[in-house]
């Protein structure tokens, strides 16, 4: 039967994007639901350090934007920005 042949060639194909998809794609996705509940939890008086290094004290937070302060200057900051909460010593 050569349409059976050809069915099975597709098999080590289709195993191989659903190893893909367990090993790359649904951990990224958890990474970024992680990060995204981060900063949405983000209130002022958390210190947080952004992906520039930038290591800060949170004044203010709205929807998009947050104003950090660090070594007396204020930066207006996208959320996106933030990469961690630095935990307070």
């Amino acid at each position: 039967m050569p349409g059976a042949e050809t069915y099975l060639s597709f098999i080590p194909l289709i195993l191989l994007f659903v190893l893909f998809y367990v090993l790359m794609i649904r951990p990224q996705r958890k990474r970024e639901k992680e990060d995204r509940a981060m900063r949405e939890s983000i209130v002022a008086g958390d210190r947080i350090c952004t992906i520039g290094g930038i290591v800060g004290k949170v004044l203010s937070v709205n929807e998009e934007e947050v104003v950090v302060e660090s070594s007396g200057s204020r930066l207006t900051l996208n959320k996106w920005a933030i990469r961690s909460k630095v935990e307070k010593n």
